[in-house]
């Protein structure tokens, strides 16, 4: 295996209000110690060691003071993190304290061991894309994102169908009643398009996959194109209960007849770090329990 650069400064991100995972977040904190590695905090995360004496530093700034980003937690705070870091390209870790665990896949058992090997660079590398989320009204942006999973398009807590047009580099597609839409990454293909009954993508992919939800019509099926396509999305005016709109379902933009909703491949991506035993088909087999007796 190459040699890979080593990371002296570390940025550390923990999950919020979990005895769980403030143990991992002591025993990582012990191990980078242990290696003469500095630790960087960001500041929720600080809050949780009260009189420590590492540097501490906002989500903004951790990325460009560090050579590697760890998080604890489960997908939600990686999705999180990734939203926050993808336009620098220092790489991110997972410890996983969560539940399904797709991106966080180090698990707190074997954290010493295999956080040793990827200090020594034993580690695989992969690079995830993000949409971006732009929302126009009459030519002026009124709202922006970005998401690693998906950009949702839905009518909110309400259960109501929504109309809208969807086109994709200007060209018109289709229009549909349904409870909404989901724009998904290959990342996001295993998240919610998934429960959906949209594909899985292989992260390696260049593609972004249109999953309606729940539409009025038996001819409506997942739509997989080319990862530069920029899709529009145009909620009909006569919608009694008006979308709203999500990146990862931890963010949400109300919207308003006449709005435009415009998503893309954005230009900065997640750098992934996994254990050099990371097997993406072995990850799908556990979390999707396939080959399972019943």
């Amino acid at each position: 295996m190459t040699k890979k650069p080593l990371f002296q400064t570390i940025g550390v991100i923990g999950k919020q209000q979990d005895t769980e995972a403030l143990e991992t977040l002591k025993i990582l904190r012990d191990a980078l110690l242990q290696q003469n590695r500095t630790l960087l905090l960001e500041e929720q995360t600080a809050s949780l060691l009260p009189g420590h004496s590492f540097s501490v530093k906002p989500m903004p700034e951790l990325a460009a003071c560090s050579e590697l980003i760890i998080v604890i937690g489960g997908d939600g705070n990686l999705l999180n993190a990734a939203r926050a870091l993808s336009l620098s390209k220092t790489p991110v870790l997972g410890i996983h304290r969560g539940h399904l665990g797709f991106l966080t896949d180090i698990h707190p058992t074997a954290l010493e061991e295999e956080l040793l090997e990827v200090l020594s660079g034993q580690y695989y590398q992969e690079k995830r894309f993000l949409l971006s989320l732009r929302i126009e009204h009459q030519g002026k942006v009124t709202a922006t994102g970005n998401a690693l999973n998906e950009v949702l398009l839905s009518h909110g807590s309400v259960s109501k169908m929504i109309e809208f047009e969807v086109y994709i580099d200007e060209q018109f597609v289709y229009s549909e009643r349904s409870d909404g839409l989901i724009t998904a990454t290959p990342t996001g293909s295993t998240a919610y398009a998934l429960s959906a009954d949209g594909p899985i993508l292989h992260p390696s992919l260049d593609a972004i996959v249109l999953v309606p939800l729940c539409p009025h019509t038996l001819s409506s099926r997942p739509i997989v194109v080319e990862g530069n396509r920029r899709i529009k999305l145009v909620p009909s005016a006569h919608n009694k209960v008006y979308p709203k709109v999500s990146c990862d379902s931890q963010i949400v933009f109300p919207t308003v007849p006449g709005d435009e909703i415009h998503i893309e491949k954005q230009k900065g991506h997640l750098n992934l770090i996994h254990p050099k035993r990371y097997c993406y088909f072995k990850t799908l087999r556990n979390k999707l329990h396939w080959g399972r007796k019943l």
